[in-house]
C-alpha cells in the first residue's frame, strides 16, 4: 500500500514539473515541424517559429494551440490520428509517446513560450560547490583545482561519475602551452628554466603572453574570421595591398586591446571622432570582402554582394548566428525575420566602395617627402580658413572621399560605359550622371585619361538646354591624372549631363576615360603669397603614386543610399524600404546610438548583448581545447549543440565583460592557469568509449597543430625561422605550375634572405591558389569567412612534410644540428629538441637503422648532384642525417598538440 502512495504522488509531481520550451519543447518542434510551419513554410497558415504565429488563428478559423487546453488544440489532436493524411508530422515517423506526453503537458501548463537558452544571459553565476564527499580530489599528486573553471568542469565529472586525468608532465605542458600561446616551440632558455623549476607555471604563461608571437599566433584565427588574403579573388584574382590590416590585428592583439574597441575599430573606425590611422586601418576588416574585377560585370550587383557578404560576416563573427538564411526568408529555426536581415543590410549599404577596379576608398600612405608637402598644405588651410576647411581637405587628401564613380552614368548617346566601369564619350557624345550634390563647390576635380587631343568637355545642368556648369579642353598629353576645372557654384542637388566634342576624330572613337570627379571649394587664402604654389603642390600631392589600403569610409548626408527589402533574396526585386535596426529578439537598441555601423558596433558590444561575450569566449576556448563549449562554434541557434558547461560558459562571458573588461589576454591566461588545461591528454580506452571527443574534459586537449604551426616548428626547429615581423605577404618556395594568372603577369617569385623563412602568417594568399601545403593541412582560401577549420587526416599530409622543398630545407638545416661524432647522442639530441621529450632505445634503433640504410643507399648513388635541389653538396653522413631528421619531423610527437 504504501508502495502504491509513493508511486501515485510520484506521477503528480512528475506531470506537474514545469516543461521548459527551450530545451525540452523548441527541439521537438525543430527537428519535426518547423519545416512546414516555420519561416519557408507556414502549411494550414500555421507557423511554429514565432509566439504570436503559434497562438495566430488558423485556416480553420481557429488557432492550433489553445493555452491550458490540450485536449481542444488541434496542434495535439493530430499528433494522435491514426490516419497518415490527418497524422502530424505529416510524412514522417510518429512522434514517441514520451514526445506526445511532453507537448501535452506544454499545452496544458499554459504553453508557455520561452526564448532559447542563447538569447538570454544571467546577470550572475553562482560557483558550484565542492565538498570533500566528491572523492575526486582526494589525492595530493592530482592538484586538479586551480581556478573556478575547475569547479564547473568538476561538478560535471563528479554526475559523470569520472575524475580527472593528473597534471602532464612539464615537458609536455611547456610545448603545449607554448604552442597554444605563440603559435612555437618554447626557447631552450624558457624550456629548461621551467622544467627545472626555476620559473613557476604563472610566470612562464606571463612571459609567453609578453612575447610578440603571441599576436602573430592568435592573429591567425582572427584572419580565418576576417576572410583576409593577399588578392582579391573571383575569377581575376588580382592582387591587393591588405598588408596593413593583418599587422593591425597583430599589434592590437600584443597590445590587448579590449575587444569591445576591437569590435568598434573594425566595423566603424572611420566614424569614430577624428579617426587615426590605425583606426581607419582597422576598417579594412570589412573591405576584406572579395572585388570582382571581370570585365562585363555589373558594378551594383557586386556592390550588393560584398554588402551581404558583411551582414553575414559580421553576425557570424560577433553573434554566432546563421543570418546569411534571413537573407531570403525569415529564419526556418531561429526568430529572425526577413525585414530584419534588410534592417542590419541598412547598416552597411551607405559605405562609399562600388566594386572599381582600384577599390576606391583607398587609404593613401605617403613617403617622409610627400607628408611634408601635406602638412605643408594643411597648415596654410588651417592659417587661412576654418576647421570644416581643414577637414575637407585633410580627408581628401588621406582617401580622397567623398566623390562621384563615372561608372553611374547612364542615358549614353554615341558614347558608352567601356568595361562596364569607365565613362566613355565619343564625337558628339553625351551622357548623364544623376543626383550630383556639388555643394556650392568652386572647383571640380576629375580624374581622367584623355586618348585624343582637342576634345571640348562641356557640362551643363540637367540637360541639354541646361546652363553650362564646366566647360574645358582634354588632350592626350594630359596622361592618366587628377586635374582641376573651374566650376560654376550651385547649391542644389542636379543631374550632370556630359558633351563631348572632337571633329578630328572617326565614329565610335573615344575621347577618354572618366573615372571619378569631386568637388571642392577653392583653397583659402587667395591673396596671399605663395597661394599658387600651394595649389600645385595640392594637384601634384593627389598624383602622386601611393601605397594604398582599402578601407571604409560613409557616404555624406546628400549620397545616402536607400536601402530596401529583396524579394526573395533577389538584389532586382526590391520591395518595403527599411531603416537600420538589429533584430528584436536580441538585446535592445538605444536611441542615443547613431543609426549607423558606429551604433551598430555599440550595440554589439553592450553588456546587455547576450551573443557577443559568449561568441567569444566560446571560441576562444575552442581554439586551446580543439572543441567549443558548444561544440557547432557557427551557431548558437535553436539547431546548435547544447553547451557541454552552460554554467561555465555563462560565467565566463559574464566575467569577460564585467571583471576582465574585454580583456582576451586576461582570458586566455585564465584558461591556461585553469587544472582542467594542465591535465595529461593520456586517455583510456574505458575513459575513450565513455566521452570519445573529450566533452567532458577529464583529460587535456590532444591535437594536431594548424598548417602554420607545423611549418612555423619545422623552421624553428632547423634554426632557419625568422623573427622579422610585418610588411608585404611574402612567397616561401612552393611546387612549380600552381598559380595559373590568366589577366596578369602575376606570378610566385620565390622570396630571399630572410623572407624565405618568415612565419607562416606572413605568406602571400592567392585566393584561387592558396599557398599548397597550408591547403593540405586544412587552412582555407578566405573566399569568406571561416569560422571553424574543419581537421582532416590524409595521405597527402604525409606527403607534404616528406616532400614539400621547405620541409626538405628545414631537414636538411636540422641535421647539420644532430651531425655530431657520436651520432647516437646527435640523433637523441635532435629527437629531444624536436620533439621536447626523451627517445627511448626502440626509437632511437630505429632511427639508427633508418641512417645506416640511407648511407647505403647514398654512397650507391649520386646524390651530391642537386640533393633537395640545394645549392650546397652535402657529404654522404649528412645527407643521410637528412633523411633522419626528415622522418623525425614527421612523427606524431612533432605534429600533435599533446
Amino acid at each position: 500500500m504504501t508502495f502504491l502512495v509513493f508511486c501515485s504522488l510520484w506521477s503528480c509531481n512528475q506531470s506537474s514539473e514545469k516543461i521548459d520550451f527551450s530545451s525540452q519543447v523548441k527541439p521537438i518542434l525543430n527537428n519535426n515541424c518547423i519545416t512546414c510551419h516555420g519561416g519557408v513554410k507556414k502549411s494550414g497558415n500555421f507557423s511554429l517559429l514565432f509566439k504570436e504565429e503559434a497562438f495566430a488563428v488558423t485556416e480553420s478559423g481557429k488557432p492550433a494551440i489553445i493555452p491550458g487546453d490540450a485536449k481542444n488544440s488541434s496542434f495535439i489532436q493530430r499528433l494522435h490520428e491514426e490516419d497518415p493524411e490527418l497524422r502530424m508530422p505529416y510524412e514522417k515517423p510518429k512522434l514517441t509517446d514520451e514526445e506526445i506526453e511532453l507537448l501535452t503537458k506544454w499545452v496544458d501548463q499554459g504553453a508557455e513560450w520561452g526564448q532559447h537558452w542563447a538569447y538570454t544571459l544571467p546577470e550572475k553565476v553562482e560557483l558550484p560547490p565542492i565538498t570533500e564527499e566528491a572523492g575526486l580530489i582526494s589525492s595530493e599528486t592530482n592538484n586538479f583545482l586551480q581556478n573556478n573553471i575547475d569547479r564547473f568542469i568538476l561538478n560535471r565529472l563528479k554526475n559523470e561519475e569520472l575524475s580527472p586525468n593528473g597534471p602532464a608532465s612539464k615537458n609536455i605542458l611547456i610545448r603545449r602551452l607554448s604552442f597554444d600561446l605563440t603559435g612555437l616551440p618554447p626557447s631552450a632558455k624558457l624550456y629548461e628554466e621551467f622544467t627545472n623549476g626555476k620559473l613557476s607555471y604563472e610566470k612562464t604563461v606571463d612571459q609567453l603572453m609578453a612575447q610578440s608571437t603571441y599576436g602573430e599566433k592568435w592573429a591567425s584565427w582572427w584572419l580565418d574570421l576576417a576572410r583576409y588574403a593577399d588578392t582579391k579573388g573571383y575569377e581575376k584574382d588580382q592582387g591587393r595591398s591588405m598588408w596593413r590590416y593583418r599587422d593591425w590585428v597583430i599589434k592590437s592583439l600584443n597590445e590587448d586591446m579590449p575587444y569591445n574597441q576591437f569590435t568598434t575599430e573594425q566595423l566603424a573606425g572611420d566614424l569614430l571622432p577624428n579617426p587615426s590611422v590605425d583606426q581607419l586601418i582597422a576598417t579594412a576588416f570589412h573591405r576584406n570582402t572579395m572585388n570582382n574585377d571581370e570585365g562585363g560585370t555589373d558594378d551594383e550587383e557586386f556592390r550588393v554582394a560584398s554588402v551581404l557578404d558583411r551582414v553575414n560576416t559580421t553576425f557570424s563573427v560577433w553573434q554566432s548566428t546563421t543570418m546569411e538564411c534571413v537573407q531570403c526568408h525569415s529564419h526556418t529555426y531561429d526568430p529572425f525575420k526577413q525585414k530584419e536581415y534588410y534592417k542590419a543590410m541598412a547598416f552597411f549599404n551607405n559605405t562609399k566602395d562600388e566594386d572599381t577596379p582600384d577599390e576606391s576608398p583607398t587609404l593613401r600612405f605617403y613617403d617622409e617627402k610627400q607628408i611634408e608637402l601635406k602638412n605643408k598644405i594643411i597648415s596654410w588651410i588651417e592659417k587661412y580658413g576654418s576647421e570644416q576647411d581643414r577637414k575637407k581637405y585633410s580627408d581628401f587628401l588621406t582617401f580622397l572621399e567623398p566623390k562621384y564613380l563615372a561608372h553611374n552614368a547612364t542615358n549614353f548617346v554615341n558614347g558608352e560605359l567601356a568595361d562596364t566601369k569607365y565613362l566613355a564619350l565619343w564625337d558628339d557624345g553625351s551622357c548623364v550622371l544623376k543626383n550630383v550634390s556639388p555643394r556650392g563647390a568652386t572647383s571640380m576635380y576629375l580624374n581622367h585619361q584623355a586618348f585624343m587631343n582637342g576634345t571640348t568637355m562641356t557640362i551643363r545642368k540637367n540637360n541639354a538646354d541646361g546652363e553650362i556648369l564646366a566647360q574645358f579642353k582634354m588632350n592626350k598629353t594630359d596622361g592618366y591624372n587628377i586635374k582641376k576645372i573651374t566650376f560654376k557654384p550651385i547649391n542644389e542637388t542636379v543631374d550632370l549631363y556630359f558633351e563631348a566634342n572632337n571633329d578630328a576624330i572617326g565614329k565610335q572613337v573615344s575621347t577618354s576615360f572618366i573615372t571619378w570627379l569631386a568637388f571642392l571649394n577653392d583653397i583659402p587664402g587667395s591673396s596671399e603669397n605663395g597661394y599658387a604654389q600651394i595649389n600645385q603642390s595640392f594637384l601634384e600631392l593627389l598624383n602622386n603614386k601611393t601605397q594604398d589600403l582599402p578601407i571604409m569610409i560613409e557616404n555624406p548626408k546628400e549620397m545616402q543610399r536607400v536601402t530596401q527589402v529583396f524579394d526573395r533574396g533577389n538584389w532586382l526585386a526590391l520591395t518595403d524600404t527599411v531603416k537600420p535596426g538589429t533584430p528584436k529578439i536580441l538585446n535592445e537598441y538605444n536611441e542615443e546610438w547613431p543609426a549607423n555601423r558606429l551604433g551598430l558596433s555599440k550595440w554589439l558590444v553592450s553588456k546587455e548583448n547576450p551573443l557577443t561575450s559568449r561568441t567569444l569566449v566560446n571560441r576562444v576556448w575552442h581554439q586551446i581545447f580543439g572543441r567549443g563549449i558548444v561544440s557547432s562554434l557557427e551557431d548558437m541557434g535553436t539547431q546548435s549543440s547544447p553547451p557541454s558547461h552552460p554554467a561555465l560558459l555563462d560565467w565566463l562571458s559574464l566575467r569577460f565583460m564585467n571583471e576582465q573588461n574585454w580583456s582576451i589576454k586576461t582570458l586566455i591566461k585564465e584558461i591556461v592557469m585553469s587544472g582542467t588545461y594542465r591535465q595529461s591528454s593520456i586517455i583510456s580506452p574505458e575513459l575513450y568509449q565513455k566521452d570519445p571527443h573529450n566533452e567532458l574534459y577529464a583529460r587535456g586537449p590532444r591535437i594536431r597543430l594548424t598548417a602554420e604551426q607545423i611549418r612555423d616548428q619545422a623552421l624553428a626547429v632547423s634554426g632557419l625561422l625568422s623573427t622579422k615581423m610585418y610588411g608585404p605577404g611574402v612567397m616561401p618556395p612552393q611546387p612549380d605550375g600552381v598559380w595559373q594568372s590568366v589577366y596578369s603577369n602575376a606570378s610566385w617569385k620565390v622570396s630571399h634572405g630572410e623572407d624565405k623563412y618568415r612565419r607562416a602568417i606572413y605568406t602571400y594568399l592567392k585566393r584561387t591558389s592558396p599557398y599548397p601545403s597550408f591547403i593540405t593541412f586544412d587552412a582555407g582560401s578566405r573566399e569568406v569567412c571561416t569560422i571553424r577549420r574543419t581537421v582532416t587526416n590524409t595521405p597527402l599530409q604525409a606527403l607534404v612534410t616528406l616532400n614539400d622543398p621547405v620541409y626538405l630545407e628545414a631537414a636538411y638545416a636540422f641535421a647539420k644540428v644532430m651531425n655530431t661524432d657520436d651520432l647516437e647522442k646527435g640523433i637523441s639530441a635532435g629527437f629531444k629538441k624536436a620533439t621536447l621529450s626523451e627517445i627511448d632505445q626502440g626509437e632511437l634503433k630505429i632511427l639508427m637503422n633508418l641512417y645506416e640504410q640511407a648511407t647505403i643507399e647514398f654512397k650507391a648513388s649520386e646524390h651530391q648532384e642537386k640533393f633537395l635541389g640545394l645549392e650546397e653538396k652535402p657529404s654522404t653522413k649528412l645527407a643521410a642525417l637528412t633523411i633522419v631528421a626528415n622522418a623525425i619531423m614527421n612523427l606524431d610527437e612533432f605534429l600533435t598538440k599533446a
